[in-house]
């Protein structure tokens, strides 16, 4: 019996450790963002013993909410000019913003050989409704708002337009076929790396302006370890191994 507790004492005392020295993070993630964000967390966990809580929505909601006081440690924006914006207002930790993932924007349908390898479809416009992030809440919604306007085609499809306040409620009109196509993040269509359902089209980077997606610590996050150690993880070759089976490159 005595032997039995000698060799669970260092065990208990290491977990004891383990218990008093992890902390919690609140992150705020852009909605495109949200399926690594998960894994990445539960990995977080894993390795560091801290536990990351997700909040998933649009950048710009994010954004008015950090300002009225939610409590977040940590801000994983769509865009790098939001949170370079929050450190501005004094709402974020100056020098600790980087760029932890490069976005890709697709149109896409869940009907198999809707979506042409070009984008054709938009010039024919043989769809009833098109979905479209809310641009003044969405960076992903201003990039396909980018796209229409270099093709021509911004007013000839407006009436077409169905707005989603975010990139994920954009991406459930497709995949709830209440719209034909839409546009969404690359990450939202892969399966293990790959397409998964229906048709696609990987608009070219050259359409619109970089998705350069930006992480920064908030004020709130200074003094909570947990907070500083999620954005230190994020760098980790761990993390970005699984950002990068989501389509995203650095």
């Amino acid at each position: 019996m005595n032997v039995t507790l000698n060799k669970l004492l260092p065990v208990l005392l290491l977990m004891s450790v383990l218990t008093v020295n992890a902390a919690e993070v609140l992150v705020a993630v852009a909605a495109n963002f949200s399926a690594p964000a998960q894994k990445i967390a539960t990995s977080f966990e894993q390795d560091t013993g801290h536990r990351a809580v997700i909040s998933i929505g649009s950048t710009g909601k994010f954004y008015t909410q950090i300002r009225n006081g939610a409590p977040f440690h940590v801000f994983l924006a769509a865009d790098d000019e939001t949170p370079t914006r929050l450190a501005k207002e004094g709402q974020a930790v100056e020098g600790t913003q980087f760029t932890y993932a490069i976005g890709k924007l697709v149109l896409w349908s869940k009907q198999a050989q809707l979506v042409d390898d070009r984008g054709e479809i938009l010039k024919k416009g043989n769809f009833a409704h098109i979905a479209i992030a809310d641009p003044k809440l969405a960076p992903y919604g201003i990039a396909a708002m980018q796209v229409l306007s270099k093709m021509g085609l911004d007013k000839q499809l407006s009436p077409k337009f169905v707005w989603g306040e975010n990139i994920s409620q954009t991406f459930l009109y497709v995949d709830s076929n209440a719209t034909e196509v839409g546009f969404v993040a690359l990450s939202q269509v892969l399966q293990e790396g790959r397409i998964g359902q229906g048709s696609v089209w990987i608009v070219p980077i050259s359409m619109y302006e970089s998705l350069k997606q930006n992480a920064v610590l908030l004020n709130t996050g200074k003094n909570n370890p947990a907070a500083e150690s999620f954005m230190k993880y994020l760098q980790t070759s761990k993390a970005q191994q699984i950002i990068k089976t989501y389509g995203y490159s650095f």
